[in-house]
Order: C-alpha cells, then sequence, then structure tokens
C-alpha cells in the first residue's frame, strides 16, 4: 500500500531547494501512470500527536520548531521557505510544522496497516525527510524522524520487541543512529558516502555504545575505492543478511533515500533502478524470514525527479509482490 497525500506539497522550502514538494509530485505521477498507485492501494496519513513525537525527540526540540512556525507570520517573515530553522539546515515555512506531523503520521498510518494485517508492506511517500533529525536538532532537511519514531511506535503500540531499520540513503542517517545507539532492541545498518561528505558520520567505528553495542553496523563507501553499486550490494548480501539472521526483527523498517541513484545531482553515487530492485528483494527476503514480511518503506532522500520517481516505482513494484 501507498501512503500519500497532498498535504506533502505544503512544505515550502524556498526557490531551487532539492527538497521540494515536486519530488511527491513526481512519484504519485509515475506510481498512478503504471498502475502500482490506486484509491484502494492508497492511506491516508494522519497528524501525529505531541507525545507521539516525543517518543523520539525532546520537548525543548518540539517546542522549537512550534515557535520557529508560528512566528513566521507573526514576525511577518516571508512564508515561501526561504527562513532556516534555528537548529540548523532545514528550511520552514509556517506550514511545516504542520506537514512534518503529517510525515510522522503518515509513517505511523502505515505500521497500524502492517501489524493489522491490512498490509504486508506500505511505501510513505512522505515529506520533509527524517534521518538526519535527533533528538535535539533538525538538520540535513529533516524536521522530525519519521522512521525512528515509527519504530518506537511499533514498540510501544503493538509490543515488537525487536526492529530493524535499514538505511540506503546516499547520506548517513545520522540521527537515526543517534537515537537507538544505546537501544539493543533497534538495529541500524546504513550504506552511505563517506569521506568529505555530508553529514560526516557513519565510520565503521560507529557500532553503538553501552546496551546498544554492536546493534549499529555503518558500511561506509568512498568514492575513490570503485563502484558504489558494488560496494552497496556486497554489504547488503554479506553483511545485512547475516546480521539480521542474529537479530531477527520482528519489523524491518526502510529509510529509503533514492540520491544514491546514478542520475542524482548530490550523491555521486551510480545505483540504476534495478540496483534497487535488487537491494529490495533482499530486505523482501529478510522480512519474509523474520518479520512475516512486514515491511514500513520511508521517503528519505532523491532530489532528481526523474530518476527519483523512477526508482520508487522500481522499488514499489517489488514491495507490491510481497
Amino acid at each position: 500500500m501507498i501512503v500519500s497525500s497532498p498535504i506533502y506539497l505544503e512544505h515550502l522550502t524556498g526557490l531551487g531547494h532539492p527538497e521540494r514538494p515536486e519530488r511527491c509530485k513526481a512519484i504519485v505521477s509515475t506510481l498512478q501512470k503504471n498502475q502500482l498507485m490506486t484509491k484502494q492501494n492508497t492511506l491516508v496519513p494522519r497528524e501525529a500527536t505531541d507525545e507521539e513525537i516525543l517518543l523520539c525527540h525532546s520537548e525543548r526540540y518540539l517546542k522549537i520548531v512550534k515557535q520557529e512556525c508560528e512566528q513566521i507570520k507573526v514576525q511577518g517573515l516571508p512564508d515561501d521557505g526561504s527562513v532556516m530553522l534555528l537548529t540548523g539546515d532545514v528550511q520552514i515555512c509556517s506550514k511545516s510544522i504542520q506537514v512534518a506531523r503529517y510525515a510522522v503520521g503518515g509513517a505511523l498510518v502505515g505500521i497500524d496497516a502492517l501489524m493489522k494485517e491490512v498490509a504486508k508492506t506500505v511505501f510513505c511517500s512522505i515529506r520533509p525527510p527524517g534521518h538526519h533529525a535527533n533528538s535535539d536538532i533538525g538538520m540535513g532537511f529533516c524536521l522530525f524522524n519519521n522512521a525512528a519514531i515509527a519504530a518506537r511506535y511499533a514498540q510501544k503500540v503493538y509490543g515488537i520487541k525487536r526492529v530493524a531499520i535499514i538505511d540506503w540513503d546516499v547520506h548517513h542517517g545520522n540521527g537515526t543512529q543517534d537515537i537507538f545507539e544505546e537501544d539493543p532492541s533497534v538495529f541500524y545498518f546504513s550504506t552511505h558516502r563517506f569521506g568529505h561528505f555530508y553529514p560526516g558520520t557513519g565510520s565503521e567505528e560507529e557500532t553503538g555504545i553501552k546496551a546498544g553495542k554492536g546493534t549499529i553496523l555503518n558500511c561506509p563507501i568512498r568514492l575513490e575505492d570503485g563502484s558504489p553499486r558494488e560496494a552497496i550490494l556486497k554489504a547488503f548480501k554479506n553483511k545485512l543478511i547475516p546480521v539480521m539472521d542474529q537479530f531477527q526483527p520482528g519489523l524491518v523498517i526502510l529509510s529509503a533515500g533514492f540520491d544514491a541513484h546514478e542520475n542524482d545531482p548530490l550523491g555521486g553515487f551510480d545505483l540504476t533502478d534495478q540496483d534497487f530492485v535488487e537491494l529490495t528483494q533482499i530486505v523482501k527476503g529478510i522480512a519474509q524470514k523474520h518479520a512475516k514480511g512486514r515491511i514500513l518503506s520511508v521517503l528519505e532522500g532523491g532530489y532528481d525527479l526523474e530518476g527519483l520517481a523512477s526508482a520508487v516505482s522500481a522499488h514499489v513494484a517489488i514491495l507490491k509482490h510481497c
């Protein structure tokens, strides 16, 4: 099933910004064109509550986001996405807090559908993205950490004991790692570009701390080492599958960024649509073996509209047949 709504077009990020409303437009248009998205398989998102957002974020940070968005109108600031959030590189408008609530809520509606057996897999075409947001800071185009909150929600509401978050975005999900680095009940796996590249985290030495030691597995990839696509596929086959056999997650969440696509203007990687098909098939196998087939796929990056839409369509086509 697909989570989608016009509400996601109302988070404005300013002229020329790569994380723009047209991303969701392109995805929906292509999914509909390819008959992968219909009224029957589309889930309507809801607003996440403060309590749900606070599963992963601090009261202080939630207050900052609320105030910053409210102040745009109060102070007569431009409401076109040209204002930057106080904590870092996230463009906001007055409606950004509401849209971000719907992004979180979209992921939670997806969890509900999985756990109530309405669907085996759900793809969330949502924005703003989330994996750079940690408990206290929004950064990297991200306001709230949609995937992380979904994991906590599944644990709290449905009693899922172990959740795997698999992140194939070209950027390391530093926020997700920060949130779960001491938590042995959530395994975070990431393949990402490394070496003078945003956000600069995600080395192999970062494996979790205290009780969470060993439940973070980073697979950093340097451009000078050869083809990124070969390195990513190898990491999924040779590292992810064995560690998932040990961890045995009851739910799989994908931080599905498509900025590792060969046409992406920011990533510099070389993945094709077929590579995303193969990665999806690997994740599908893990979910079928350990998690009753349950996969929540949450959109992260991906900034070439045509490449994003075609890769998402290829990804959803595989999810649909799980």
